[in-house]
């Protein structure tokens, strides 16, 4: 039971830092398994408790080297060494990743790209019906771009806008956009960290991730047509809230895209990692911003514009400072990766890994095993559950990965508390969008994840 509970744990070590010694059964292997427990109780909890999720998880990496650097035989004492720079390089590979890519959605809500699109939405009148579709819609082909956090956010921030005296409708559209924000981000690389992991490892390529596309629109449409029922059928109050973006919000929308296309590029045909190219798309936009810097004052003339309209056009009276975008990234989440990949490759190397993937991939077989992937992380979260997988490495067919792929990014949609998207829009939609208005409609979006996995085994039998 220790062991399953310490899977979350299991993170990232990767194939290439394979345990050097079984400890699993000894002192030193229970007290590190039951401290990144421990750690990971704390970052579950951290709604209650407001610990940062951060936190507890780069206390336990240290602690847990500590002890695998202390009881590790003395014949070789540059081993533990290398297996610490090794996870390093793992998780630089994926912070600069993430960290281009938050600073890109930052610099686009910065110029109000979201706002904009969120003040449309409102003005056009539509129904509780038709905005429950087509927020969940948007949310669904927007995460595979952006990722779902983020998409989950601007599309709760129109729900809440526009449903303010309907907590109903705001409860209900809500699950659809965490259902559908997930669903959109498992059949894209960039639209979730599970699928941008097994993108970076190489061991499904690009294209490839788009067979997954159906199943996600199952994994969606399902729950969707059974809520809709229950979604009230008037109209909301009428807005007239017009919001303009600011100057170079278009041409740093198009700059993403070919910050998407360049690592995209670099991957495929130069064989170069993704985070190379994502590196070079920032160049881009810090490129940009210096123009926007030295342009500014051309736009700032107080006969050009009305000074209503230069705080829509311009905003701050500093011009853009890609800086300050870099600054406003999740530098929680992406030092709770560092904590994760650092703990995983501690207990990867006393051999728990080994031991699940035994249990898990050979004993029991990989199709039980990845649908149960989906389920854990409804419970736990997505991440650390993709990135045992990814550093036990079973032998799979291309079939079983992208079933997991699948799994991992959907199956935290059963529970609020199971994704980043779910635990974001409680906080936002504060006592309309509860746990238990979530776990209410479990069933529906669980018949949705079965429905998804049987449509994929169905679709893409020849991936087997």
């Amino acid at each position: 039971m220790a062991v399953f509970l310490g899977w979350p744990s299991l993170l990232l070590a990767s194939e290439g830092a394979a345990p050097h010694l079984d400890l699993t059964n000894s002192t030193v292997g229970y007290l590190a398994l039951g401290i990144f427990v421990l750690a990971y109780a704390l970052v579950m909890a951290e709604e209650f408790t407001h610990l940062r999720k951060s936190k507890p998880v780069i206390l336990a990496a240290g602690i847990i080297w500590v002890l695998v650097a202390a009881a590790y035989p003395g014949d070789d004492p540059h081993a533990v060494e290398q297996a610490v720079r090794h996870n390093i390089l793992e998780y630089a590979e994926l912070m600069l990743f993430l960290l281009a890519a938050m600073t890109y959605i930052n610099a686009m809500e910065e110029r109000l790209v979201f706002e904009s699109l969120r003040s449309w939405l409102i003005r056009k009148g539509f129904t509780y019906r038709q905005l429950f579709w087509i927020t969940g819609t948007l949310a669904f082909f927007i995460s595979p771009v952006a990722d779902n956090l983020t998409t989950a956010l601007l599309m709760c921030a129109v729900v809440l806008a526009v449903g303010a005296d309907n907590p109903r409708f705001v409860s209900l559209a809500c699950i659809n956009i965490v259902v559908a924000a997930n669903a959109g981000g498992a059949f894209s690389p960039f639209g979730d960290i599970t699928t941008l992991m097994v993108w970076q490892k190489g061991i499904v390529d690009f294209f490839t991730f788009f067979l997954l596309f159906i199943p996600s629109v199952v994994n969606y449409v399902i729950p969707a047509g059974i809520m809709h029922f229950a979604v009230p059928q008037v109209s909301p109050p009428p807005s007239d809230e017009v919001v303009e973006m600011k100057r170079g919000a278009f041409f740093i929308m198009v700059l993403f895209f070919l910050t998407i296309c360049t690592a995209v590029s670099f991957h495929n045909f130069l064989h170069l990692p993704p985070m190379l190219g994502m590196m070079t798309g920032l160049g881009y936009l810090k490129m940009f911003g210096y123009y926007l810097q030295k342009t500014h004052h051309l736009y700032a003339d107080p006969s050009t514009f009305s000074e209503e309209k230069y705080r829509q056009v311009l905003g701050d009276v500093v011009a853009f400072d890609v800086f300050r975008e870099v600054a406003r990234a999740e530098w929680d989440t992406l030092l709770f990766f560092y904590g994760v990949v650092l703990c995983v490759g501690g207990l990867g190397f006393l051999g728990y890994l080994a031991v699940v993937a035994q249990v898990m991939y050979i004993e029991v077989g990989p199709t039980f095993a990845n649908t149960m992937v989906g389920i854990l992380s409804a419970i736990v979260d997505n991440i650390p559950v993709m990135f045992a997988v990814l550093t036990m490495n079973p032998d799979m067919s291309q079939g079983q990965w992208l079933l997991v792929t699948l799994t991992a990014g959907v199956g935290g949609s059963m529970l609020s508390i199971g994704s980043a998207a779910g635990v974001a829009l409680m906080g936002q939609a504060r006592g309309k969008y509860t746990f238990f208005s979530h776990l209410k409609w479990t069933p529906a979006i669980a018949l949705g994840y079965a429905a998804s996995i049987l449509v994929h085994m169905w679709i893409n039998s020849s991936q087997f």
